[in-house]
């Protein structure tokens, strides 16, 4: 090529299709990683959580309702599982608590509460039952004790305390001193369940106290025993309840009906006065409110179908929601007392709401990053077209038909990557047709300069149709 200008080296940029896998590969990974993250919350909130509660002693009720409510769970496959672990008693469960062995624990209320315990429901309401069985009949010649018919008049006897817990003899200190009897000048003794009976035929206490449910079986069976030759026990009214209850926020006053124990005449023949305690249900008060509202809601949906098998599951009660309660109620049972359990929705809002941020924010970037990918497209493209425009100079004053050639060659790679360009968005379609206007000139030149060169007239140099780009592929 003579007397013509000097061609720079057409601009090659690589093609765009990596740069698009890429940014496609971006986005549908972050889009992934937002539902995989809601997948993954929906998955853990909805998959069964195993809650260990400690409870004891072996063979109590309280042990046989947790074990009942613990096959309920299962059977109704309810999202919250029970694990039992058995303890010697109330004191050890809430310790098990307390060094975060276990979740849940069953305790008495009037023993002392874990810091980190919280109440989730009461497994049931104690009441304490004091009498003196029926004064046998004496030998002639002996002189009978006298009769015991209140409380007053325990001081110097013998005390008999059902049960091996330490936390019944402290019960029946505070009734004493309540009293203004020294609990040292009582003989306290203590009788486990299954020897009071024994203990009560031979005469070896002048006085019971039992605590647990009004209708427990153990204490009736304990006051059956106690009658003697016809007479009924004689039970000790605790007049100063509610002045216990004062000095004592863990007890209530509280009363036995009348016919409380069965027996004919009734046992009770009357109302009798005394003070009561709960057992409850605690929960650690560092478990989710979600977790705990779940099984407080599952836990009385399931009472129904428990008492058929085990009537004490009657006596479960909600939590006492008050602020200034004895035992401060978990913040996932109080919203299932007052009815403001949260959905998943209501719990996972904020996130859900992020991530719909976050994939708009993607999207936005996304098309910010394939607009700066365009860019170099687009001014790759227009140096193209600029190089075209110079060859179609260079193309009229050219003295080779083997350079023409070439540079028809070239046109036609230049028109590849125009066109591929053109598929992925990086030239607009006016952009495409200055394009085509160029290369129609560009055919035209290399036409018409070959047929001068070869002495072709030029009418006839252009009896096919040059190619023409449109902008519809």
């Amino acid at each position: 090529m003579t007397d013509g200008p000097d061609l720079i080296e057409a601009p090659v940029s690589p093609s765009p299709r990596p740069a698009q896998q890429r940014l496609t590969f971006i986005l549908l990974a972050g889009i992934l990683a937002i539902i995989g993250a809601l997948a993954a919350a929906y998955y853990f909130e909805t998959r069964p959580v195993i809650l260990r509660i400690a409870v004891g002693p072996a063979n109590s009720d309280d042990l046989k309702v947790v074990q009942a409510l613990t096959q309920g769970f299962a059977q109704t496959h309810s999202h919250i599982r029970l694990r039992p672990v058995p303890t010697d008693g109330a004191a050890a469960s809430a310790q098990a608590l307390a060094d975060r062995k276990v979740d849940l624990a069953i305790i008495r209320g009037d023993l002392a509460v874990p810091a980190n315990a919280q109440a989730v429901a009461t497994l049931r309401k104690n009441v304490a039952v004091l009498w003196a069985p029926s004064p046998a009949k004496k030998a002639k010649g002996r002189k009978a004790a006298p009769k015991i018919t209140k409380i007053a008049q325990l001081s110097g006897r013998r005390i008999g305390v059902v049960g091996r817990t330490p936390a019944n003899v402290n019960l029946l200190k505070v009734i004493l001193q309540q009293y203004g009897i020294d609990p040292a000048k009582v003989d306290i003794v203590q009788f486990p369940a299954s020897d009071v009976i024994e203990a009560i035929r031979g005469q070896k206490a002048d006085a019971y106290l039992a605590a647990g449910p009004v209708n427990s079986k153990i204490t009736t069976d304990a006051i059956a025993a106690s009658t003697r030759d016809g007479g009924a026990p004689t039970f000790l009214a605790i007049d100063s309840a509610e002045a216990i209850a004062q000095n004592h926020p863990n007890y209530e006053a509280s009363e036995i009906p009348a016919g409380a124990f069965g027996g004919s005449p009734d046992r009770p023949d009357d109302e009798v006065r005394t003070i009561s305690f709960a057992h409850h249900i605690v929960a650690r008060k560092d478990l989710p409110e979600s977790t705990i509202a779940a099984f407080t809601r599952q836990l009385f949906a399931i009472r129904r179908q428990v008492m058929a098998e085990f009537p004490l599951a009657a006596k479960i009660e909600t939590p006492d929601t008050d602020k200034d309660a004895a035992i401060p109620v978990h913040p996932g049972a109080a919203a299932f007392v007052d009815g403001e359990e949260k959905t998943f929705l209501d719990r996972y809002s904020d996130f859900i709401w992020w991530g719909l941020m976050a994939l708009s924010a993607m999207g936005s970037a996304g098309a910010w990053f394939a607009g700066y990918l365009k860019k170099d497209e687009r001014d790759t493209h227009s140096s193209r077209r600029d190089y075209l425009l110079n060859m179609l100079t260079a193309a009229r004053r050219c003295d080779s038909v083997e350079e023409l050639d070439r540079m028809q060659a070239e046109a036609d790679d230049i028109l590849r990557n125009t066109l591929l360009c053109f598929e992925h968005g990086a030239i607009a379609e006016g952009a495409l047709t200055a394009f085509n206007i160029a290369l129609e000139q560009f055919h035209n030149a290399v036409a018409d300069r070959k047929a001068l060169l070869t002495g072709v007239p030029q009418n006839l140099s252009r009896t096919g149709v040059p190619l023409r780009v449109t902008g519809t592929l």
